[in-house]
């Protein structure tokens, strides 16, 4: 592989303009000891970047781009919608008929919003929430990341562990007091907060599968659990399917692990790849939002035509016969040939897999549960491994406490050939 020189330079210069030289921490590499990768170009299963190296992407712009980079259907909704105009301001057809197929394709969705991102679905939700129950406490997971309004960003994954900063400064104590952390996969921990603060607390708000904290699955009954508890106590179950939503299901993880939430949170899929989000659920919640409701949710380019666009062209790839039969057996095929691996080198490692989601866990436990289970990882391991990986061609997340994501675009020869470089791997940890 070519050296990085490009990069190197275009990181320098990037430095001048930019906090750490990027416009998102999680794309720093700075738990890798490296520096970020720049890249010019995108196609199927491959980036490309600034020297003209081809990686073999398990990153897909963290989740999104499921049918692959560049997918020529995508492309071309896009591209006639641009040729109507970029952007509106106004209401547009295109709107209503994404918003039909979400509904229909998640039947727990009767109403909803189209936002710009997941931070703003996140926020608008929970203040939705408490519009709703007149209430002022809201339930997160240790691990999991939701955005990164304010009163979100304590105890949070993603990021935020990556760069040992779990609470953010700027955030203010009095909002922060408002949210009450439990552990996840720990329901004991969720009914002693209720025995406190049950009176007060408006929602509980959960990825479903801890997407932020490396990949955690929900363990058999928790989600249904946090359920009843939200029922006997007059609290809301907010789902944050940013991650999983239309990605470990066409009915997201909803679907999949069969939880009725009231609120779903939806992001970056449905604009297949383009920046929007959403939130929606039952409709006697949602009338509350302005302008028929007292709750205020605003933006000006929300519902924008090339999102909803690239979203309706997504979604339809999904909806296609063995779509994600044929995903999650790529993600089995990849998850149970790289363990098979490890052991040959007898390197503890545990992947978790969740539908076309994967966590590569260098971990000795023999389930992993929770985020202080996920953080008795071997750090360094994994930093050799994904400089290796790096190395042979191979993009993962540069960070721990990422998921990696198999897209439509992965074919065997793609999956063969990260199995091969990751046995050179192995070899030298």
């Amino acid at each position: 592989m070519n050296l990085n020189k490009q990069s190197y330079t275009l990181f320098a210069q990037a430095q001048q303009y930019f906090p750490g030289g990027v416009n998102s921490p999680v794309r720093s590499f700075s738990q890798v000891d490296s520096q970020p990768i720049f890249i010019k170009a995108a196609q199927g299963a491959y980036l490309i970047d600034e020297d003209d190296n081809n990686y073999i992407d398990y990153v897909g712009s963290w989740g999104p781009m499921i049918v692959g980079h560049a997918h020529p259907q995508v492309l071309q909704a896009i591209n006639a919608a641009a040729m109507q105009g970029t952007s509106f301001g106004a209401a547009s057809a295109l709107e209503i008929d994404l918003a039909t197929m979400i509904c229909q394709l998640m039947p727990n969705i009767n109403m909803l919003r189209f936002v710009n991102s997941g931070t703003e679905a996140a926020m608008s939700a929970i203040r939705l929430a408490r519009g709703y129950t007149k209430r002022n406490k809201i339930i997160k997971f240790a691990g999991c990341y939701h955005g990164h309004s304010d009163s979100l960003l304590v105890a949070a994954g993603s990021g935020g562990l990556t760069l040992s900063i779990p609470n953010s400064a700027g955030v203010l104590a009095d909002l922060a007091q408002h949210t009450l952390v439990a552990v996840y996969n720990r329901i004991d921990s969720v009914k002693q907060l209720f025995s406190t603060y049950g009176n007060d607390i408006a929602a509980i708000i959960v990825e479903p599968v801890a997407g932020n904290m490396n990949c955690v699955l929900p363990q058999d009954g928790f989600l249904q659990q946090l359920k009843e508890l939200c029922l006997q106590h007059g609290s809301l179950l907010i789902l944050d399917e940013v991650m999983t939503g239309f990605r470990v299901g066409l009915g997201g993880a909803q679907e999949y692990y069969q939880v009725q939430p009231d609120l779903t949170i939806l992001g970056k899929i449905i604009g297949g790849g383009l920046p929007v989000g959403a939130f929606g659920g039952k409709a006697e919640i949602m009338r509350l939002l302005a302008p028929i409701g007292p709750v205020y949710q605003a933006g000006t380019l929300s519902g924008n035509p090339l999102a909803m666009a690239a979203g309706l062209a997504t979604l339809k790839l999904l909806s296609t016969a063995n779509f994600y039969y044929n995903l999650t057996s790529k993600c089995l095929y990849l998850a149970d040939n790289l363990t098979i691996l490890a052991k040959k080198h007898h390197i503890p490692l545990q992947i978790v897999t969740s539908g076309a989601m994967f966590g590569i866990h260098f971990n000795h436990l023999s389930v992993i549960a929770t985020e202080d289970d996920v953080k008795q990882g071997n750090l360094s391991q994994f930093k050799t491994f994904f400089q290796g990986m790096l190395q042979e061609g191979i993009y993962l997340a540069p960070s721990y406490f990422e998921c990696g994501f198999i897209s439509s675009a992965h074919e065997q020869q793609d999956l063969d050939q990260t199995l091969a470089a990751a046995a050179k791997v192995f070899a030298k940890l």
